[in-house]
């Protein structure tokens, strides 16, 4: 195969007590379903999390290295790194390899002193975002946002609408499938729903 394998629908929500992050599951290969259970919602530690749209290889390669960078920092400095020192430093990462580009789109979410949502792109920018959505599907899941969307709203308030725009996006989107991953980052860490509460919220 000439293409390698792709993660394609992802968004992220700022909530008032946390971040939401999730994707659907389908890697795709070309035309090629290559992979129906593929992670996209990607925990780096107990208070941060990034969501991979792209190469899947070169999302999981980054994944590895900031979890490295995270747990050294802490070690080093015997407190967590903050979530907009974790997204600057990939973000650093990923504009020194911009002439041998990581071909990823990248949502770095968590929870510090307070909620933050980051996007960042193959070249290196960090952007902080109320909401925002990567990949082949995001044109649909940005339609569900923009109409959804109600700054200040809590986790629970926002779960549905997180939900709502990746099966939108399921619907539409040849390379978006086979369901959904979603977590939640709040004061008590990361944590990934179950099937069975993600179909409560469908």
């Amino acid at each position: 195969m000439e293409e390698g394998k792709k993660g394609t629908t992802t968004v992220g929500l700022l909530c008032s007590d946390g971040v939401i992050l999730a994707s659907e599951k389908r890697a795709s290969m070309g035309g090629l379903v290559a992979n129906k259970e593929a992670d996209k919602v990607l925990k780096i530690q107990d208070h941060l999390g990034i969501t991979i749209a792209g190469s899947v290889g070169d999302a999981q390669t980054i994944a590895r290295i900031m979890r490295a960078q995270a747990s050294l920092y802490e070690i080093q400095r015997g407190r967590k790194i903050t979530i907009e020192g974790a997204g600057t430093l990939l973000a650093n990462i990923l504009q020194g390899s911009k002439y041998f580009p990581y071909w990823i789109q990248l949502l770095m979410g968590g929870y510090d002193s307070k909620p933050r949502l980051y996007s960042l792109d193959l070249t290196g920018s960090l952007m902080e975002e109320k909401f925002v959505s990567t990949g082949s599907g995001s044109p649909i899941a940005y339609g569900v946002l923009e109409d959804k969307y109600k700054e200040n709203k809590t986790v629970k308030d926002n779960l549905p609408i997180a939900v709502r725009a990746i099966s939108s996006a399921l619907e539409r989107d040849i390379y978006s499938g086979n369901g959904f991953n979603v977590a939640v980052i709040d004061k008590k860490g990361f944590r990934k729903l179950s099937d069975k509460e993600i179909s409560e919220l469908t």
